[in-house]
């Protein structure tokens, strides 16, 4: 007689817990998200201007200011890109620019320093006679014109801004902007060196 056959096994199939199956789809999810970033990241990045040295305020930028740096992402950000150096070049410093700072529009300006109803003059100093080892554009200062010896006029004063000015050895010479009602007396009070120069302190 052959011999009996035994009967097949039934193995049960685990059933998958709800939570865990909408876990396994989250963690997918999220993969998914940070692998379309890292992509976004990497097609974002660019070249752009950055500052090389320190910059006055109210400085002419020239190339030697600028360097080209290379940034991923920049979300809130609006640097310029390198390809607008030309562009960026011969504008002033609206504000002091930083070594190492990403470089926006709004750091710049291309206003001019003399305003409406202003006139520039040009001063000729003695070394002792300037306020700072060296006068930044849009420095304000002040003129004050003392009596000659032994007059008993007052004391006048006169509010400018520096444009720009050029060291010799022993001497400088300040362009200065100011109201053009002053121009005159100014102009006779340098001819009589009777004029001394005062940095303010929101310079």
């Amino acid at each position: 007689m052959p011999a009996p056959v035994a009967p097949p096994k039934v193995i049960r199939q685990r059933r998958m817990r709800p939570g865990l199956l909408g876990l396994a789809v989250l963690l997918i999810a999220l993969g998914g998200l940070g692998a379309a970033f890292a992509i976004t990241s990497v097609k974002a990045t660019g070249s752009y201007l950055a500052v090389a040295r320190q910059v006055p305020q109210g400085t002419t930028l020239t190339a030697d200011d600028l360097v080209t740096v290379q940034v991923a992402g920049g979300a809130g950000l609006a640097p310029v890109p390198a390809s607008q150096q030309a562009q960026v070049v011969g504008k002033r410093a609206a504000v002091p620019l930083v070594p190492g700072s990403l470089l926006t529009m709004g750091h710049l300006t291309d206003k001019p320093l003399l305003g409406a109803g202003q006139q520039q003059v040009a001063l000729g100093l003695r070394a002792n006679q300037v306020p700072a080892r060296r006068l930044q554009p849009g420095d304000k200062v002040i003129l004050v014109g003392t009596p000659e010896k032994g007059a008993a006029q007052a004391v006048t004063r006169y509010d400018a801004t520096v444009i720009d000015m050029a060291v010799e050895r022993t001497n400088a010479t300040v362009y200065l902007a100011l109201k053009a009602s002053d121009v005159a007396a100014v102009v006779l009070l340098a001819d009589a060196d009777r004029i001394a120069v005062v940095l303010t302190p929101g310079a």
